[in-house]
Protein backbone atom coordinates (compact mmCIF):
# COMPACT_ATOMS: atom_id res chain seq x y z
CA UNK A 1 0.00 0.00 0.00
CA UNK A 2 2.81 2.38 0.91
CA UNK A 3 4.58 1.65 -2.39
CA UNK A 4 1.37 2.35 -4.32
CA UNK A 5 0.85 5.68 -2.56
CA UNK A 6 4.50 6.53 -3.22
CA UNK A 7 4.05 5.74 -6.92
CA UNK A 8 0.84 7.79 -7.20
CA UNK A 9 2.50 10.73 -5.46
CA UNK A 10 5.45 10.43 -7.84
CA UNK A 11 3.23 10.42 -10.91
CA UNK A 12 1.32 13.46 -9.66
CA UNK A 13 4.56 15.24 -8.81
CA UNK A 14 6.06 14.62 -12.25
CA UNK A 15 2.94 15.97 -13.99
CA UNK A 16 3.05 18.99 -11.66
CA UNK A 17 6.69 19.66 -12.58
CA UNK A 18 5.79 19.50 -16.27
CA UNK A 19 2.89 21.90 -15.67
CA UNK A 20 5.16 24.36 -13.84
CA UNK A 21 7.46 24.34 -16.89
CA UNK A 22 4.54 24.73 -19.32
CA UNK A 23 4.50 27.48 -21.93
CA UNK A 24 0.72 27.84 -21.66
CA UNK A 25 -0.66 26.43 -18.41
CA UNK A 26 -4.24 27.38 -19.23
CA UNK A 27 -4.14 25.69 -22.63
CA UNK A 28 -3.10 22.19 -21.53
CA UNK A 29 -5.37 19.57 -23.20
CA UNK A 30 -6.02 17.64 -20.01
CA UNK A 31 -8.30 15.13 -21.72
CA UNK A 32 -5.49 14.04 -24.06
CA UNK A 33 -3.02 14.02 -21.15
CA UNK A 34 -5.34 11.83 -19.07
CA UNK A 35 -5.84 9.52 -22.05
CA UNK A 36 -2.08 9.15 -22.40
CA UNK A 37 -1.64 8.34 -18.72
CA UNK A 38 -4.47 5.80 -18.77
CA UNK A 39 -3.08 4.24 -21.95
CA UNK A 40 0.33 3.85 -20.33
CA UNK A 41 -1.14 2.28 -17.20
CA UNK A 42 -3.28 -0.08 -19.28
CA UNK A 43 -0.27 -1.06 -21.39
CA UNK A 44 1.79 -1.63 -18.23
CA UNK A 45 -0.91 -3.89 -16.82
CA UNK A 46 -1.07 -5.89 -20.05
CA UNK A 47 2.71 -6.18 -20.47
CA UNK A 48 3.59 -6.90 -16.84
CA UNK A 49 0.57 -8.80 -15.51
CA UNK A 50 -1.24 -10.55 -18.36
CA UNK A 51 0.30 -14.07 -18.37
CA UNK A 52 0.34 -14.65 -22.14
CA UNK A 53 1.78 -11.24 -23.01
CA UNK A 54 4.27 -11.37 -20.16
CA UNK A 55 5.48 -14.78 -21.33
CA UNK A 56 5.94 -13.43 -24.85
CA UNK A 57 8.11 -10.59 -23.59
CA UNK A 58 10.09 -12.94 -21.35
CA UNK A 59 10.77 -15.15 -24.36
CA UNK A 60 12.78 -12.25 -25.78
CA UNK A 61 15.43 -12.95 -23.16
CA UNK A 62 15.97 -16.35 -24.76
CA UNK A 63 16.33 -14.51 -28.07
CA UNK A 64 19.08 -12.39 -26.49
CA UNK A 65 21.00 -15.51 -25.48
CA UNK A 66 20.73 -16.83 -29.04
CA UNK A 67 21.90 -13.50 -30.46
CA UNK A 68 24.79 -13.36 -27.99
CA UNK A 69 25.93 -16.87 -28.97
CA UNK A 70 25.59 -16.06 -32.66
CA UNK A 71 27.52 -12.81 -32.25
CA UNK A 72 30.21 -14.61 -30.25
CA UNK A 73 30.70 -16.99 -33.17
CA UNK A 74 31.64 -14.00 -35.31
CA UNK A 75 33.75 -12.20 -32.71
CA UNK A 76 35.62 -15.41 -31.86
CA UNK A 77 36.61 -15.79 -35.49
CA UNK A 78 37.71 -12.17 -35.87
CA UNK A 79 39.16 -11.38 -32.42
CA UNK A 80 40.11 -14.82 -31.13
CA UNK A 81 40.08 -15.25 -27.35
CA UNK A 82 39.35 -11.54 -26.90
CA UNK A 83 36.08 -12.17 -28.70
CA UNK A 84 35.09 -15.25 -26.72
CA UNK A 85 37.20 -18.07 -28.18
CA UNK A 86 39.31 -20.35 -25.98
CA UNK A 87 42.38 -18.64 -24.57
CA UNK A 88 45.79 -20.06 -25.60
CA UNK A 89 46.93 -19.89 -21.97
CA UNK A 90 45.65 -20.67 -18.49
CA UNK A 91 43.15 -18.04 -17.34
CA UNK A 92 43.40 -17.23 -13.64
CA UNK A 93 40.90 -14.33 -13.68
CA UNK A 94 38.11 -15.06 -16.22
CA UNK A 95 36.39 -11.73 -15.61
CA UNK A 96 39.51 -9.92 -16.83
CA UNK A 97 39.17 -11.48 -20.29
CA UNK A 98 35.80 -9.79 -20.89
CA UNK A 99 36.63 -6.78 -23.08
CA UNK A 100 33.57 -4.59 -23.68
CA UNK A 101 34.59 -3.52 -27.20
CA UNK A 102 35.15 -7.10 -28.35
CA UNK A 103 32.47 -9.02 -26.46
CA UNK A 104 29.42 -6.83 -25.73
CA UNK A 105 29.40 -4.00 -28.28
CA UNK A 106 29.55 -6.12 -31.50
CA UNK A 107 25.95 -7.24 -30.90
CA UNK A 108 25.02 -3.78 -32.23
CA UNK A 109 26.20 -4.92 -35.68
CA UNK A 110 23.98 -8.01 -35.65
CA UNK A 111 20.92 -6.17 -34.35
CA UNK A 112 21.36 -3.38 -36.90
CA UNK A 113 21.50 -5.89 -39.76
CA UNK A 114 18.48 -7.81 -38.45
CA UNK A 115 16.48 -4.60 -37.94
CA UNK A 116 17.16 -3.52 -41.52
CA UNK A 117 16.07 -6.94 -42.77
CA UNK A 118 12.86 -6.92 -40.70
CA UNK A 119 12.11 -3.43 -41.94
CA UNK A 120 12.58 -4.54 -45.55
CA UNK A 121 10.31 -7.54 -44.99
CA UNK A 122 7.61 -5.24 -43.58
CA UNK A 123 7.56 -6.66 -40.05
CA UNK A 124 8.65 -3.50 -38.21
CA UNK A 125 6.48 -1.15 -40.33
CA UNK A 126 3.40 -3.21 -39.46
CA UNK A 127 4.12 -2.91 -35.73
CA UNK A 128 4.81 0.83 -36.06
CA UNK A 129 1.49 1.38 -37.86
CA UNK A 130 -0.38 -0.51 -35.12
CA UNK A 131 1.14 1.61 -32.34
CA UNK A 132 0.55 4.79 -34.34
CA UNK A 133 -3.11 3.88 -34.85
CA UNK A 134 -3.54 3.24 -31.11
CA UNK A 135 -2.02 6.62 -30.19
CA UNK A 136 -4.22 8.43 -32.70
CA UNK A 137 -7.41 6.75 -31.51
CA UNK A 138 -6.80 7.15 -27.77
CA UNK A 139 -5.01 10.50 -27.51
CA UNK A 140 -6.28 12.24 -30.60
CA UNK A 141 -2.80 13.01 -31.92
CA UNK A 142 -2.28 13.62 -35.61
CA UNK A 143 -0.90 11.02 -37.96
CA UNK A 144 2.49 12.74 -38.12
CA UNK A 145 3.05 12.77 -34.36
CA UNK A 146 1.59 9.30 -33.93
CA UNK A 147 3.79 7.78 -36.62
CA UNK A 148 7.00 9.44 -35.42
CA UNK A 149 6.35 8.52 -31.77
CA UNK A 150 5.54 4.92 -32.67
CA UNK A 151 8.67 4.64 -34.80
CA UNK A 152 10.77 5.80 -31.84
CA UNK A 153 9.99 2.50 -30.11
CA UNK A 154 12.31 0.81 -32.60
CA UNK A 155 14.55 3.42 -34.21
CA UNK A 156 16.55 6.41 -33.03
CA UNK A 157 15.60 10.04 -32.50
CA UNK A 158 16.83 11.10 -35.94
CA UNK A 159 15.58 8.10 -37.93
CA UNK A 160 11.98 8.36 -36.64
CA UNK A 161 11.35 11.94 -37.90
CA UNK A 162 12.60 10.83 -41.32
CA UNK A 163 9.32 8.94 -41.69
CA UNK A 164 7.41 12.24 -41.48
CA UNK A 165 9.97 14.52 -43.06
CA UNK A 166 7.59 16.02 -45.67
CA UNK A 167 5.33 17.27 -42.85
CA UNK A 168 7.93 18.80 -40.51
CA UNK A 169 7.57 22.28 -41.99
CA UNK A 170 3.79 22.23 -41.40
CA UNK A 171 3.39 20.78 -37.91
CA UNK A 172 2.54 23.12 -35.05
CA UNK A 173 5.07 24.10 -32.39
CA UNK A 174 3.43 21.70 -29.94
CA UNK A 175 3.54 18.84 -32.45
CA UNK A 176 7.20 19.54 -33.24
CA UNK A 177 7.95 19.42 -29.52
CA UNK A 178 6.04 16.14 -29.16
CA UNK A 179 8.14 14.64 -31.96
CA UNK A 180 11.33 15.75 -30.18
CA UNK A 181 10.22 14.42 -26.79
CA UNK A 182 9.28 11.09 -28.35
CA UNK A 183 12.91 10.72 -29.38
CA UNK A 184 14.26 11.79 -26.00
CA UNK A 185 12.03 9.38 -24.03
CA UNK A 186 13.00 6.18 -25.85
CA UNK A 187 16.00 4.19 -27.02
CA UNK A 188 16.69 2.61 -30.40
CA UNK A 189 16.28 -1.10 -30.95
CA UNK A 190 19.88 -1.27 -32.15
CA UNK A 191 21.18 -0.53 -28.64
CA UNK A 192 18.41 -2.22 -26.64
CA UNK A 193 20.06 -5.63 -26.75
CA UNK A 194 23.42 -4.08 -25.87
CA UNK A 195 21.98 -2.50 -22.73
CA UNK A 196 20.23 -5.77 -21.90
CA UNK A 197 23.53 -7.63 -22.17
CA UNK A 198 25.11 -5.13 -19.77
CA UNK A 199 22.25 -5.38 -17.27
CA UNK A 200 21.77 -9.14 -17.61
CA UNK A 201 24.01 -10.12 -14.67
CA UNK A 202 22.05 -7.94 -12.20
CA UNK A 203 18.55 -7.75 -13.73
CA UNK A 204 16.47 -10.74 -14.67
CA UNK A 205 14.57 -10.48 -17.98
CA UNK A 206 16.43 -7.32 -18.97
CA UNK A 207 15.39 -7.45 -22.64
CA UNK A 208 11.71 -7.66 -21.78
CA UNK A 209 11.87 -4.73 -19.37
CA UNK A 210 13.78 -2.49 -21.79
CA UNK A 211 11.35 -3.20 -24.61
CA UNK A 212 8.36 -2.63 -22.33
CA UNK A 213 9.97 0.64 -21.19
CA UNK A 214 10.23 1.85 -24.79
CA UNK A 215 6.58 0.99 -25.44
CA UNK A 216 5.27 2.58 -22.23
CA UNK A 217 7.28 5.76 -22.72
CA UNK A 218 5.47 6.57 -25.99
CA UNK A 219 2.16 7.69 -24.39
CA UNK A 220 4.02 9.18 -21.41
CA UNK A 221 6.17 11.28 -23.74
CA UNK A 222 3.14 12.61 -25.59
CA UNK A 223 1.23 13.33 -22.37
CA UNK A 224 4.04 15.34 -20.77
CA UNK A 225 4.95 17.04 -24.05
CA UNK A 226 1.34 18.24 -24.33
CA UNK A 227 1.56 19.62 -20.78
CA UNK A 228 4.81 21.53 -21.37
CA UNK A 229 4.07 22.81 -24.89
CA UNK A 230 0.33 22.43 -25.59
CA UNK A 231 -0.52 21.94 -29.28
CA UNK A 232 -2.68 24.58 -30.92
CA UNK A 233 -4.88 24.46 -33.98
CA UNK A 234 -5.79 21.42 -36.02
CA UNK A 235 -3.65 18.32 -35.73
CA UNK A 236 -1.46 17.53 -38.72
CA UNK A 237 -2.54 14.38 -40.53
CA UNK A 238 -0.46 12.18 -42.70
CA UNK A 239 -0.67 8.56 -43.73
CA UNK A 240 2.85 7.91 -44.94
CA UNK A 241 4.08 4.73 -46.49
CA UNK A 242 6.93 3.10 -44.60
CA UNK A 243 9.29 1.71 -47.22
CA UNK A 244 12.83 0.42 -47.06
CA UNK A 245 15.35 1.82 -49.53
CA UNK A 246 16.95 -1.61 -49.87
CA UNK A 247 16.56 -3.43 -53.19
CA UNK A 248 16.59 -6.90 -51.64
CA UNK A 249 17.22 -8.89 -48.49
CA UNK A 250 21.00 -8.99 -48.95
CA UNK A 251 21.07 -5.27 -49.68
CA UNK A 252 19.09 -4.65 -46.48
CA UNK A 253 21.57 -6.74 -44.46
CA UNK A 254 24.51 -4.90 -46.02
CA UNK A 255 23.00 -1.48 -45.37
CA UNK A 256 22.14 -2.43 -41.80
CA UNK A 257 25.64 -3.75 -41.15
CA UNK A 258 27.29 -0.57 -42.44
CA UNK A 259 24.96 1.58 -40.34
CA UNK A 260 25.69 -0.62 -37.33
CA UNK A 261 29.44 -0.27 -37.89
CA UNK A 262 29.13 3.51 -37.81
CA UNK A 263 27.02 3.31 -34.66
CA UNK A 264 29.53 0.96 -33.03
CA UNK A 265 32.42 3.33 -33.69
CA UNK A 266 30.38 6.25 -32.32
CA UNK A 267 29.58 4.30 -29.14
CA UNK A 268 33.22 3.35 -28.56
CA UNK A 269 34.44 6.91 -29.17
CA UNK A 270 31.78 8.55 -26.97
CA UNK A 271 32.30 6.03 -24.18
CA UNK A 272 36.05 6.70 -24.05
CA UNK A 273 35.65 10.49 -24.19
CA UNK A 274 32.75 10.82 -21.75
CA UNK A 275 34.30 8.54 -19.12
CA UNK A 276 37.56 10.48 -19.46
CA UNK A 277 35.74 13.80 -19.05
CA UNK A 278 33.99 12.60 -15.91
CA UNK A 279 37.32 11.45 -14.52
CA UNK A 280 38.81 14.89 -15.24
CA UNK A 281 35.94 16.65 -13.48
CA UNK A 282 36.21 14.32 -10.49
CA UNK A 283 39.93 15.02 -10.23
CA UNK A 284 39.29 18.76 -10.41
CA UNK A 285 36.64 18.81 -7.68
CA UNK A 286 38.15 16.14 -5.40
CA UNK A 287 37.29 15.07 -2.72
CA UNK A 288 33.82 15.52 -4.24
CA UNK A 289 32.62 13.75 -7.35
CA UNK A 290 30.30 14.71 -10.19
CA UNK A 291 28.15 11.65 -9.53
CA UNK A 292 27.82 12.54 -5.86
CA UNK A 293 26.79 16.14 -6.54
CA UNK A 294 24.28 15.06 -9.16
CA UNK A 295 22.97 12.43 -6.79
CA UNK A 296 22.11 15.08 -4.23
CA UNK A 297 20.55 17.40 -6.83
CA UNK A 298 18.43 14.75 -8.54
CA UNK A 299 17.52 12.56 -5.57
CA UNK A 300 14.00 14.12 -5.39
CA UNK A 301 13.43 13.16 -9.03
CA UNK A 302 14.57 9.60 -8.30
CA UNK A 303 12.10 9.48 -5.40
CA UNK A 304 9.31 10.63 -7.72
CA UNK A 305 10.25 7.72 -10.00
CA UNK A 306 9.42 5.32 -7.17
CA UNK A 307 12.85 4.73 -5.61
CA UNK A 308 12.87 4.73 -1.77
CA UNK A 309 14.43 7.82 -0.21
CA UNK A 310 17.22 5.72 1.33
CA UNK A 311 18.44 4.90 -2.19
CA UNK A 312 17.38 8.13 -3.89
CA UNK A 313 20.83 9.73 -3.84
CA UNK A 314 22.48 6.75 -5.54
CA UNK A 315 19.62 6.63 -8.06
CA UNK A 316 19.85 10.39 -8.58
CA UNK A 317 23.53 10.00 -9.44
CA UNK A 318 22.51 7.56 -12.19
CA UNK A 319 19.98 10.08 -13.55
CA UNK A 320 22.67 12.74 -13.51
CA UNK A 321 25.16 10.51 -15.31
CA UNK A 322 22.54 9.69 -17.92
CA UNK A 323 21.70 13.37 -18.48
CA UNK A 324 25.24 14.76 -18.53
CA UNK A 325 26.84 11.81 -20.33
CA UNK A 326 24.47 9.17 -21.72
CA UNK A 327 22.33 6.20 -20.75
CA UNK A 328 25.05 3.69 -21.70
CA UNK A 329 27.40 4.95 -18.99
CA UNK A 330 24.47 5.08 -16.55
CA UNK A 331 23.51 1.47 -17.29
CA UNK A 332 27.12 0.38 -16.80
CA UNK A 333 27.02 2.06 -13.38
CA UNK A 334 23.63 0.48 -12.63
CA UNK A 335 25.06 -2.96 -13.47
CA UNK A 336 27.41 -2.68 -10.49
CA UNK A 337 24.46 -3.77 -8.38
CA UNK A 338 24.59 -1.10 -5.67
CA UNK A 339 20.80 -0.66 -5.55
CA UNK A 340 18.18 -3.10 -4.28
CA UNK A 341 16.49 -5.40 -6.80
CA UNK A 342 13.30 -3.31 -6.97
CA UNK A 343 15.18 -0.03 -7.32
CA UNK A 344 17.37 -1.51 -10.07
CA UNK A 345 14.23 -2.46 -11.96
CA UNK A 346 12.68 1.00 -11.58
CA UNK A 347 15.91 2.73 -12.63
CA UNK A 348 16.07 0.50 -15.70
CA UNK A 349 12.83 2.19 -16.78
CA UNK A 350 13.86 5.67 -15.61
CA UNK A 351 17.12 5.56 -17.58
CA UNK A 352 15.56 4.13 -20.76
CA UNK A 353 15.74 7.23 -22.96
CA UNK A 354 18.09 9.39 -25.02
CA UNK A 355 17.47 12.57 -23.00
CA UNK A 356 20.99 13.93 -22.59
CA UNK A 357 23.08 16.84 -23.85
CA UNK A 358 24.90 14.79 -26.49
CA UNK A 359 21.62 13.57 -27.94
CA UNK A 360 20.36 17.14 -28.10
CA UNK A 361 23.23 18.01 -30.43
CA UNK A 362 22.39 15.01 -32.61
CA UNK A 363 18.71 15.98 -32.69
CA UNK A 364 19.40 19.61 -33.59
CA UNK A 365 21.71 18.49 -36.38
CA UNK A 366 19.24 15.92 -37.69
CA UNK A 367 16.03 17.97 -37.55
CA UNK A 368 17.91 21.09 -38.67
CA UNK A 369 19.00 19.26 -41.80
CA UNK A 370 15.54 17.80 -42.49
CA UNK A 371 13.77 21.12 -41.97
CA UNK A 372 16.26 24.05 -42.07
CA UNK A 373 13.54 26.70 -41.78
CA UNK A 374 12.64 25.45 -38.27
CA UNK A 375 16.15 24.90 -36.94
CA UNK A 376 15.95 27.92 -34.61
CA UNK A 377 12.70 26.59 -33.17
CA UNK A 378 14.27 23.16 -32.60
CA UNK A 379 17.17 24.82 -30.77
CA UNK A 380 14.77 26.87 -28.64
CA UNK A 381 12.85 23.73 -27.65
CA UNK A 382 15.98 21.65 -27.09
CA UNK A 383 16.47 21.98 -23.34
CA UNK A 384 12.74 21.61 -22.73
CA UNK A 385 12.81 18.34 -24.69
CA UNK A 386 15.54 16.96 -22.41
CA UNK A 387 13.47 17.90 -19.35
CA UNK A 388 10.29 16.42 -20.81
CA UNK A 389 12.07 13.24 -21.92
CA UNK A 390 13.55 12.74 -18.46
CA UNK A 391 10.20 13.37 -16.77
CA UNK A 392 8.56 10.90 -19.17
CA UNK A 393 10.95 8.03 -18.41
CA UNK A 394 10.67 8.75 -14.68
CA UNK A 395 6.88 8.76 -15.06
CA UNK A 396 7.12 5.36 -16.75
CA UNK A 397 9.17 4.09 -13.80
CA UNK A 398 6.57 5.42 -11.35
CA UNK A 399 3.74 3.76 -13.29
CA UNK A 400 5.63 0.46 -13.19
CA UNK A 401 6.11 0.93 -9.45
CA UNK A 402 2.34 1.30 -9.15
CA UNK A 403 1.66 -1.88 -11.15
CA UNK A 404 4.25 -4.12 -9.48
Amino acid sequence: MADSMHALAGMAGLVALAWLASEARRSVPWRAVAAGILLELAAALVCLKLPGVKSAFLALNDALLVLERATEAGTSLVFGYLGGASAPFAVTAPEATFVLAFRALPIVLVISALSALLFYWGVLPAIVRAISWLLRRTMGVGGVVGLSTAANVFVGMVEAPLFVRPYLARVSRGELFAIMVGGMASIAGTVLFLYAAILGPVLRDAVAHLLIASILSAPAALALAYVMVPPRGEVTGGDLELRSEASGSMDAITRGTLEGAQLLLNIVAMLIVFVALVALVNLAIAPYSLQGLLGVALSPLAWLAGVPWAEAQAAGALLGTKTVLNELVAYIDLARGELSERSRLLMTYALCGFANFGSLGIMIGGLGTMCPERRAEVVALGMKSIVAGTLATCFTAASVALIL
